[in-house]
């Protein structure tokens, strides 16, 4: 096995990286991709959309989407809210509110080094945010207004809390309630609730194990009063929404349809989307199988154990779900990180190396076809996924990409030999392909994922007055794209006031919102994305027909 030996350095910067280094490291990994592109469908255009109707309508108690309530809780949505508002002078909104998703990023990075240290020691404790920035699944989401990296960071940190009841229990306890009562009013009950047993067991194996049950009992009280007094607050100014987030809260309680099915679904999307934690867990689990019961192992093993069946049955299962079953991964896979054998450490170095510096020649190659048009055939087939799209040269992007080009070069090269150098080329190789496609490729992908040219046309193929809109079928990240880019908004062609609506927007095919040949409405404008060719992709605006109001088609 690989030897602990003394910090390796080289010119300046010590394995395993620490301090300064460390902490450039991380944020060099964090804050490209966080701005310089608009909302992008799902989760990113949704957040966004809330905290655009929060500012405007100057309404932060009760969050709402398009002019209708969303409820949720507010949390992620007030620091989003607050970094917009203030970086309002330099950046546009939706780049000011992912700025929340960077600090909630570099939260959970440092809760998950500080929890690391108290399991494993100061020596091995570097290696879990590498882990955890390293992981392939987390990399999008680290990048997207997302609340679910804000509950990440309260489980890191109650971690961090937990880690802490045997040598300090009552800072441990503060931190785990602290913890505990943001992550509610983050994400509600049902996230946070794969905490608990963790708790539970931390506290059954605690040395004074009556004295710990009532820190935590006290705990688990503190951190009810942060959600207690919004909740306090929503029955006094809205009763309605207060139901409607009751009601959401319960049924997510109840569980979710087929969770088994969710379960096998997480269990096969591991492997990569926790890649490398997952083989590192893996191997930790085998080399140290007689320590098992021993607190740096069985608290993330029961953890993981715990969370995988919790989310599936009261989440929705999906990749931003599975960001909580990072942590106890990661946590478990530290010690797998320097245990590994000579030639298996070597191999994933420079397994390592060798994807990222391909998938780095790449980037610069498809970067070439987009600006340049050569490759050819690469050119073409850029051309003909994006149409439309015009490229221009950069130089400032440019220059970026290749300053952090030479940088990777320079590190494989100097990088001395070290149990943490695997991961340390892995982590950093990850944050150079991510860097690359920050500045060389964020135009031409933006230009597909955007609703900002659909948004566009829509308005300008509005009649020129209209009294309502109807939407069928079009979900809440098209409905907040449009609210944002174009002040369009919509009313449920289900509800009573909608029945007047002389417009209707549909998301799909007609025969799904009812048009059929006959039913007295005709279609006077169809867009999308670059990307939604099909016309069950598209946007299609319908006019009643006994409606003549001028109207063109784009």
């Amino acid at each position: 096995m690989l030897e602990h030996a003394k910090p390796a350095r080289f010119r300046g910067l010590t394995l395993p990286p620490s301090g300064w280094s460390l902490a450039l490291l991380l944020a060099l990994y964090v804050l490209p991709g966080l701005i310089g592109h608009d909302p992008w469908k799902n989760d990113d255009a949704v957040t966004i959309g809330v905290v655009h109707e929060m500012l405007s309508s100057g309404n932060w108690l009760t969050p709402g989407l398009a002019g209708r309530p969303y409820p949720d809780a507010p949390l992620y949505y007030w620091l989003a809210a607050s970094s917009g508002y203030l970086s309002s002078w330099l950046l546009p909104l939706h780049d000011g509110a992912r700025l929340a998703s960077g600090v909630c990023t570099l939260l959970a990075l440092a809760f998950i080094l500080l929890a690391a240290r108290e399991l494993h020691g100061r020596g091995e404790a570097p290696a879990a945010p590498l882990l955890l920035a390293g992981s392939i699944g987390f990399l999008f989401h680290a990048h997207e207004a997302q609340p679910m990296l804000a509950t990440l960071a309260a489980h890191a940190a109650a971690y961090w809390g937990l880690t802490q009841l045997g040598r300090r229990p009552r800072r441990g306890a503060i931190v785990f309630a602290t913890a505990l009562g943001l992550g509610l009013l983050t994400n509600g009950l049902a996230a946070m609730l794969p905490l608990l047993p963790v708790a539970a067991l931390v506290a059954w194996r605690a040395e004074n194990r009556q004295h710990a049950v009532l820190l935590l009992a006290a705990s688990l009280l503190l951190a009810t009063l942060p959600a207690a007094a919004w909740l306090l607050a929503l029955s006094l100014r809205d009763p309605a929404y207060l139901a409607a987030f009751g009601l959401a809260e319960l049924s997510q309680l109840g569980g979710t349809a087929q969770p088994w099915s969710r379960l096998l679904r997480l269990l096969l999307m591991l492997p990569w989307y926790a890649w490398p934690a997952f083989p590192l867990a893996a191997w930790a689990l085998w080399a140290r199988r007689r320590h098992l019961r021993r607190t740096p192992l069985a608290l993330p093993i029961f953890a993981l154990l715990f969370a995988l069946p919790t989310i599936s049955f009261w989440l929705d299962g999906r990749s931003a779900s599975a960001l909580l079953l990072l942590p106890p991964l990661v946590l478990l896979a530290v010690p797998g990180v320097t245990s590994l054998r000579r030639g298996a450490a070597n191999a994933f170095d420079w397994f390592g190396m060798i994807t990222f510096s391909i998938l780095a020649l790449l980037a610069w190659l498809g970067w070439c076809a987009i600006v340049f048009g050569w490759p050819a055939s690469l050119g073409r087939q850029s051309l003909r996924l994006a149409p439309g799209f015009i490229a221009h040269f950069s130089l400032i992007a440019a220059g970026f990409a290749l300053m952090a080009t030479a940088a990777w070069c320079w590190l494989i090269v100097t990088t001395a030999r070290s149990p943490m150098r695997g991961i340390m080329h892995w982590m950093a190789g990850l944050t150079l392909f991510w860097l690359l496609v920050a500045a060389l490729w964020m135009p031409w992908i933006d230009h597909i994922k955007t609703y900002r040219q659909p948004a566009a046309s829509l308005a300008r193929n509005l009649p020129t007055s209209y009294g309502c809109i109807a939407s069928v079928n079009v979900g809440d990240p098209v409905l907040a794209s449009l609210d944002y880019f174009e002040g369009i908004r919509t009313l449920p062609a289900a509800s009573p006031a909608a029945r007047n609506c002389e417009l209707r927007l549909t998301h799909g095919s007609p025969r799904d919102g009812g048009l059929t040949t006959g039913s007295g409405w005709r279609k006077i404008w169809q867009g999308g994305r670059p990307t939604d060719r099909r016309e069950s992709e598209k946007l299609q605006l319908y006019l009643r027909g006994s409606n003549r109001a001028a109207a063109g088609a784009s």
